[in-house]
């Protein structure tokens, strides 16, 4: 999941490629369009480049919504510059580190003295790991090594840096000039005691370094100052400028994209009304708000929203144990606009469809490719590996074999696939390691083998001299069909071929479902599937 500055040329013309990112319906192109025709009308901005955002709160360490933003928007900014490639973009990661830390978060060491410095910013307060100058300055450099290990193309920006170094200033003189403006847009979303008070700047405390929540009493925008009620009662003249205020939430994202001209910003469906209003807000500072796309919230496996403070939810190290970041990064870009389900039993089905969006992609026409996720999860240039073996076999295979180690596994892929090695196949092998650690920590408690009845094991039988039968060089496709022709045979004891292959999941397996028998037979081998059969017939235990 590298960058590139520009995404791979396509195996085809350059005219039909663009033409086809024109027509394309996968949605980065769609979005990619709206941004090109509708927002900048063909052009560049005047700024010299088109520019796109994720926003991020240092309070936390960053986690799978942060990869899901990053990664959509890297997939929508890549389709702009196929369609656009004379139009210079950036992607700016943004970490509202300025904000007043409310409370002390329950993952960090050193509790009782970050909670010393609550209310104070989030760069202003010590660092509880020891290791930067302030809590805001670690969570930072958590952010960028976590998007550094995807390998992401953007550029770091803080709000405090933005704030502190003047870089606002003119915008923050603007909000001060249209401070009545401002405020008529966010008083009608808040309760009455709230709307008594508010104010789009909260003050910098400068004896206790704290973010206040202070009455503003008076603006003087030809002096770009306010005056505000201190917490002792006393007025305090203040510059809004040069990080002594900053300003609340929704004035704040308003007045970031005026400030930046942010062209393109995506956020969840928990934030469409600050979406609205920050919306406006840029207006009337004079800016035009990006085009935002907006997303659904992950749910768990019973349909709940994800909670950090639940702890319900699948962080990306968690998906990273058992699958590569690709099959994430598909996970992300399928429907982004539908709620989706993430938990653990996703995992192998993403795995699995990754795969085979990469086999189809060599063969597609340009059309097709850019229709194709992998293009959108590589740039334009995905990886080719002839050696492809699903999850479902791969964590079927790890069940018979009853081993955790990858060479055991590789003994049999090298007789399936000659030539495959973890060399040449770095791909599989990574999904070697991931389908081990996945079948011991999710299969294997669920496994229950079952004997098989009678009749069934007469079929077993029945099926074991065919194989036996079968000719040497039989593949997959035609020991697939040998398995069914015995379950045909025996369509009296299993109903259908169905209630067939479910009897064989359960009785050699240990599960209800699993993978094709004719691909399994051909990865496990021949002779090792005979004798597997030989200790269902007599009853033996399959589970060790």
């Amino acid at each position: 999941m590298s960058e590139s500055s520009v995404p791979a040329a396509l195996d085809a013309d350059a005219e039909a490629v663009l033409a086809a990112a024109r027509e394309s319906t996968a949605w980065p192109f769609q979005e990619a369009r709206t941004l090109l025709d509708d927002r900048l009308k063909g052009r560049t901005p005047d700024k010299g480049y088109v520019l796109f955002e994720t926003g991020y709160g240092p309070s936390g360490l960053p986690h799978i919504g942060t990869f899901g933003e990053v990664v959509r928007t890297t997939m929508v900014r890549r389709a702009f510059q196929l369609l656009a490639p004379d139009i210079p973009t950036r992607l700016f990661a943004f970490s509202d580190d300025m904000d007043g830390l409310r409370k002390v978060p329950d993952n960090i060491p050193n509790k009782e003295m970050v909670a010393e410095h609550l209310g104070k910013p989030l760069t202003r307060i010590p660092d509880p790991f020891g290791t930067h100058e302030s809590f805001g300055h670690h969570n930072n450099a958590r952010l960028r090594s976590f998007l550094d290990s995807f390998g992401f193309e953007y550029e770091f920006q803080s709000a405090t840096e933005c704030y502190t170094s003047g870089r606002f200033d003119a915008a923050l003189l603007q909000v001060l000039r249209h401070y009545d403006a401002v405020r008529d847009v966010v008083l009608p979303t808040l309760g009455d005691e709230r709307r008594a008070t508010y104010s789009p700047f909260l003050p910098v405390c400068p004896k206790t370094g704290q973010v206040l929540q202070a009455p503003v009493l008076e603006t003087d925008p030809e002096a770009g100052t306010i005056v505000y009620e201190d917490t002792d009662g006393s007025k305090v003249e203040t510059p809004v400028t040069g990080g002594r205020c900053k300003l609340q939430w929704k004035a704040d994202w308003g007045t970031r994209w005026y400030a930046l001209g942010v062209d393109y910003e995506m956020s969840g469906k928990d934030l469409i009304d600050s979406v609205r209003l920050s919306g406006r807000i840029c207006k009337e500072l004079g800016g035009t708000p990006p085009v935002n796309l907006t997303y659904e919230l992950f749910l768990d496996d019973r349909g709940q929203k994800i909670s950090k403070s639940k702890g319900n939810g699948l962080a990306v190290e968690d998906w990273l144990k058992y699958a590569n970041a690709e099959s994430l990064a598909l996970f992300m870009y399928n429907k982004p606009r539908a709620a989706k389900k993430l938990f653990f039993d996703v995992i192998p089905r993403h795995v699995d469809d990754y795969l085979t969006f990469l086999g189809k992609f060599p063969k597609q026409d340009a059309k097709a490719r850019l229709n194709n996720p992998v293009w959108h999860i590589h740039d334009g240039a995905p990886p080719r590996e002839a050696a492809h073996l699903s999850f479902g076999i791969l964590l079927n295979l790890t069940s018979v074999c009853h081993s955790d180690d990858p060479a055991v596994l590789w003994h049999y892929i090298g007789r399936y696939a000659p030539g495959a090695t973890p060399e040449t196949a770095p791909i599989l092998d990574g999904l070697v390691r991931h389908a081990i650690a996945y079948y011991r920590d999710f299969v294997l408690p669920a496994k229950q083998y079952r004997a098989a009845g009678p009749a069934e094991a007469k079929a077993l039988e029945d099926l074991r001299a065919t194989l036996a039968e079968a000719p040497p060089d039989a593949d997959a496709e035609a020991l697939q069909t040998l398995v069914y022709e015995v379950g045909k045979a025996h369509g009296e004891t299993f109903g259908d071929l169905k209630g067939w292959f479910k009897a064989l999941y359960q009785i050699l397996l240990g599960q209800d479902q699993g993978p094709r028998m004719g691909s399994f037979i051909a990865l496990f081998g021949r002779d090792e599937t005979l004798a597997l059969l030989d200790r269902a017939i007599a009853g033996e235990d399959l589970s060790t």
